[in-house]
């Protein structure tokens, strides 16, 4: 009796261990098609995110960190680190500075290059510059003082060059003049109007001072140039 419960135990187990070789060596071909499909929930879309740049052009672009002057604490902020550019629209060729954080990609600077944005030196840096723009990065018009410094001498000559003839073409684009031009005119208009080149003499306001030339004395000179007025 105790030999057949044995040979039963026995068969029992062998039957148990040839079923789990078969389930294992069962390919996955051999594996039972439910036929089940699992669509999902949410079907997802992609959706084109606009970064307001798409018509325009990338004439310059640098990376930089920008601060920004806190009137109320009279203190400067700093911004951002990031790429400062220099956009040019492609229809309206008007061209604008935008910079964005380098993580969050938040703008931090906006604003349009004006003929009247001149760069200065700020003072003891000679990779920095500093600036006043109606700026346009919270989504309102602010009054902003800039300063912004580069990685580099080199860097920040870059930047101004590229600068400066971005204020050039916006000047030639508007029909306006820089304001560092404009002061230039002006004093040569002055001197236009203070000197006038008569002869081997410079008259100056109708001749109230005389400059010698031609090792003459402040006499004579004023003698011939009198005599050239009733000529």
């Amino acid at each position: 009796m105790a030999g057949g419960e044995s040979g039963k135990v026995e068969d029992h187990a062998s039957t148990t261990s040839a079923a789990a070789a078969e389930e294992e060596e069962r390919t996955p071909e051999e594996e039972e098609d439910t036929g089940a499909n699992f669509a999902p929930l949410v079907k997802l879309e992609e959706v084109a995110v606009s970064t307001g740049e798409e018509a325009e052009n990338t004439l310059f672009e640098i990376k930089a960190k920008l601060y920004r002057f806190d009137k109320s604490r009279s203190e400067w902020k700093e911004r951002g680190v990031g790429q400062v550019k220099l956009l040019e629209h492609k229809e309206t060729k008007k061209i604008r500075l935008l910079m964005r954080q380098q993580r969050t990609l938040k703008i931090c600077a906006n604003h349009g290059v004006s003929p009247s944005i001149t760069l200065q030196e700020h003072a003891g840096s000679d990779k920095s510059w500093v600036w006043h723009a109606i700026d346009f990065a919270d989504g309102e018009q602010k009054d902003e003082l800039f300063a912004m410094r580069f990685g580099s001498v080199e860097s920040a000559e870059k930047f101004k060059n590229a600068f400066e003839e971005a204020r050039s073409t916006m000047c030639e684009l508007l029909g306006v003049k820089a304001e560092n031009q404009e002061q230039e005119d002006e004093n040569e208009e002055e001197d236009k109007e203070e000197e006038e080149v008569e002869g081997g003499f410079t008259v100056v306001k109708g001749m109230e001072k005389l400059k010698v030339e031609d090792g003459k004395d402040a006499k004579d000179a004023e003698e011939a140039a009198k005599q050239q007025e009733t000529v």
